[in-house]
């Protein structure tokens, strides 16, 4: 898949959490006031590697870490983690969860660039997929922004206390589904 490149510059790809670099994303985390948005338990990734093998809802859970290169980071660095999950027979509807970049590295752009790049990865494997959809922590105001400028809209509903936000795509078009202009 294709670098995205950060505000600053970066090139920010995702990579499957595979036995070659659990250990590094197990390291990744967020500052302890931010842990609430994220998730319940530390480390995060400990959590995302669980629900791949549980496979809670019957769903299929891919564990996925973020990549940045750039001349702080030359050889490329785990920067963050997400987790996107799908049902096993009918991939029409996805969730993305756990989706932060560690502590050490926000604030230059990674988020912005791996959330496009996971919005690609979703149409390149998953192009019957006609909804996105996630939940965030209602006082992450940073992360809704985020979520809006890339298409999301809030749907007035909560699920487990937090706003859900849905990104509709359109399916059937060249190199998979892409996102409408409506919310």
């Amino acid at each position: 898949m294709a670098p995205h490149k950060s505000d600053q510059g970066a090139q920010v790809t995702l990579a499957e959490v595979t036995h070659d670099n659990w250990r590094a994303a197990l390291d990744l985390g967020v500052a302890p006031e931010q842990q609430r948005f994220v998730a319940a338990y530390a480390p995060i990734a400990a959590l995302g590697l669980a629900k791949a093998y549980i496979r809670p809802g019957g769903l299929i859970w891919l564990p996925l870490a973020i990549v940045a290169r750039d001349e702080r980071l030359p050889d490329g660095a785990l920067v963050g983690f997400v987790m996107l999950a799908y049902g096993a027979m009918d991939a029409d509807v996805c969730w993305i969860y756990h989706f932060f970049i560690d502590a050490r590295y926000q604030g230059r752009g990674y988020a912005r660039a791996a959330l496009r790049a996971l919005l690609a990865l979703i149409r390149e494997r998953l192009p019957r997929c006609s909804a996105i959809q996630l939940t965030v922590h209602a006082e992450n105001e940073r992360a809704q922004r985020l979520y809006r400028s890339a298409g999301f809209r809030a749907t007035g509903d909560l699920i487990d206390g937090e706003p859900h936000y849905i990104l509709r795509l359109e399916p059937g078009e060249p190199g998979g589904a892409e996102p409408t202009s409506e919310g």
